[in-house]
């Protein structure tokens, strides 16, 4: 087979996840893989994309090779999907998959990102390798990507593939009334009766609103206008089209321990003194390739400036989303999980689907009621489970994103199981109780009893 392996790390050969590739290519000799680094050469594919679309067009299996980034893949892999589409590339009815190396943090939504893109050009797309970054030194990770590969030529051989789901067809879109006036904002002077807190919390405050809207997107603007005019409270439109970006996140870890980028086009301190200062952010996108496109991927890589501390967490977090965001599931899980691993209580999504003045009013209201009362809820399983794949992968590697370490001391994010020597003491004591078939006879209900007992003081009370 001819093989096309995109790498889409912006890091080009010295991709942890290529290294996967390059074993495989040693193990099939009698296939040829032909590596196109476009996560590292996306600004000069983007001036010239002919010689991409006619590799892309002879390939008999097209591989996607990538580091997963925020959620998803890299914003430059983000990019080159955009130009894939654009070209008009005839993809139809062949094979692909992708390999990627990660903590396994939301691999899944990264996966299903690119299945969903391959499908909509109507490839038939095999499941991919969802690898751990260390999983190729081991013999066990070597069995599995040997089987993997195996795997995918059964498929092509059956022409067995996934379902290619049918199209989404064009989006519905309900017009947006913008209010001629705005609401008289909150009064946040000494007559208010609750003062106190309430008036520190928002004397000053704005509500952030970033968004990548373009010229011709007037849904997205009156939907951010709406907002706006509803919300009584003070706002500011950050659009980061206009941010003078050099380039996408690199993953190179120059940020580990200063938390300082290595570009010099003062993102870091941008986000942190004109973002992240406010009361709450509201993003504002159109969904373009079933995400939120490839600018704003590029400004959330670029958020890895503040590494794996969720220096947000409280603050109210919000959407407007120009789309068919109900018909989105991959994108829905992505939402909710930003929110819920970097503590964040999600105000609402609202979208121009069939109501969007009220799905807009009740976005605007809920925010400034997390925001007056300091709401948030406790993390879900989107939220637990993310953080401690983060909470492990720190500890492990303190030494060097030493920024991290420290911010999760302080937070108590080192939750470890085995540091509560008494909880493990107690189901040591129940376990013996419970292997003995005639005091577990005698017990009858009082287990029971027993594990209700802290409530039953707590209601007393």
């Amino acid at each position: 087979m001819n093989i096309l392996v995109i790498n889409g790390s912006p890091k080009g050969k010295y991709s942890i996840t290529l290294q996967t590739v390059l074993y495989l290519e040693k193990c099939f000799p009698e296939h040829t893989f032909q590596i196109l680094h476009a996560g590292q050469q996306i600004k000069a594919l983007q001036k010239d994309f002919s010689v991409v679309v006619k590799e892309l067009e002879t390939a008999d299996l097209i591989l996607f090779s990538y580091p997963v980034y925020t959620f998803i893949a890299p914003s430059q892999l983000h990019r080159f999907i955009e130009l894939v589409k654009a070209s008009g590339a005839d993809l139809a009815g062949k094979f692909v998959t992708q390999i990627t190396t990660s903590k396994h943090f939301y691999d899944v939504t990264a996966h299903r990102y690119i299945q969903d893109n391959c499908q909509d050009m109507g490839m038939k797309f095999v499941k991919g390798l969802s690898a751990d970054m260390d999983d190729l030194l081991t013999v066990k990770g070597q069995k599995e990507a040997k089987r993997f590969f195996r795997y995918v030529q059964w498929c092509m051989k059956k022409d067995s593939y996934e379902p290619i789901p049918k199209p989404l067809g064009p989006a519905a879109h309900v017009k947006v009334h913008v209010p001629e006036e705005a609401l008289k904002p909150l009064d946040t002077s000494d007559a208010i009766k609750s003062a106190g807190k309430e008036k520190e919390m928002l004397r000053g405050k704005q509500v952030v609103i970033v968004t990548d809207c373009r010229p011709q997107d007037d849904r997205l603007r009156d939907m951010i206008a709406r907002f706006q005019k509803v919300l009584p409270l003070q706002s500011r439109v950050v659009n980061i089209r206009e941010y003078p970006f050099i380039g996408g996140c690199l993953g190179c870890f120059n940020c580990a321990v200063s938390g300082k980028c290595i570009y010099k086009d003062g993102f870091d301190d941008f986000l942190r003194n004109d973002i992240q200062s406010g009361a709450a952010i509201i993003y504002a996108f159109t969904i373009q390739d079933h995400s939120m496109g490839a600018a704003f991927k590029q400004y959330d890589d670029r958020q890895f400036c503040n590494g794996h501390r969720t220096v947000t967490m409280g603050m109210p977090m919000g959407y407007l989303i120009s789309g068919d965001y109900s018909k989105e599931f991959n994108l829905q899980m992505i939402i909710e999980g930003r929110a819920e691993v970097g503590g964040n209580f999600l105000a609402g999504v609202a979208t121009d689907e069939t109501d969007p003045d009220a799905a807009i009013d009740r976005l605007a209201k809920t925010c400034v009621y997390a925001i007056r009362h300091r709401y948030v809820q406790p993390q879900n399983f989107y939220g637990v489970g993310g953080m401690k794949i983060f909470r492990d992968l720190i500890y492990l590697m303190q030494g060097m994103m030493k920024a991290d370490h420290q911010f999760y001391k302080q937070h108590g994010q080192y939750d470890f199981p085995q540091k509560k020597k008494g909880t493990l003491v107690k189901m040591y004591l129940v376990g013996a109780l419970l292997s003995s078939p005639k005091i577990k006879a005698k017990m009858g209900n009082k287990m029971n009893e027993g594990m209700l007992m802290p409530y039953k003081k707590l209601l007393e009370k």
